[in-house]
């Protein structure tokens, strides 16, 4: 299900955008910065400050999750299953091992996604005839144009 693409613009990007609901219907995205392809079929992320993300998956477990290359403006949404691996959990250590990043000792649990649909998202830029090439060059230029210019003084 997951093609080469969709893996590496999630090991490129690694910031997910979860859409998950309360209990009484509202909408709830949370940004997570941890997130990794566990195989074709599965991603995941650490989860280390969002309780309020978990709550929501035990209570409904569909989830939506949207990564986007912000220099070119395209990525993929994937929707699917969500399973709370809560610390303490038999599965927890060897899933933990599998995040290479040095926030792994602070998650509480890992929340695996079975991904049961993956969609492409573009801008619509590119309906209006835009190239990738001009696209990466006025976002490389808008986001270093957003960068503090320092001066040096002698």
């Amino acid at each position: 299900m997951l093609t080469a693409d969709m893996k590496r613009i999630i090991a490129e990007q690694r910031l997910g955008f979860v859409a998950t609901a309360a209990p009484d219907g509202t909408p709830n995205v949370s940004p997570k910065g941890t997130f990794i392809v566990l195989d074709d079929a599965t991603i995941a992320f650490g989860e280390i400050r969002s309780p309020g993300t978990l709550r929501n998956l035990r209570a409904n477990p569909r989830v939506e999750v949207n990564f986007v290359d912000p220099f070119v403006r395209k990525g993929y949404r994937f929707a699917g299953t969500a399973t709370v691996v809560e610390r303490g959990a038999a599965a927890f250590p060897a899933l933990r091992e599998r995040f290479r990043s040095p926030l792994a000792a602070r998650m509480r649990a890992v929340v695996t996604i079975s991904v049961s649909k993956a969609l492409p998202l573009t801008s619509p830029a590119y309906d209006e005839g835009a190239t990738e090439p001009e696209i990466r060059r006025g976002w490389t230029r808008h986001f270093r144009d957003l960068q503090p210019r320092r001066r040096f003084e002698a």
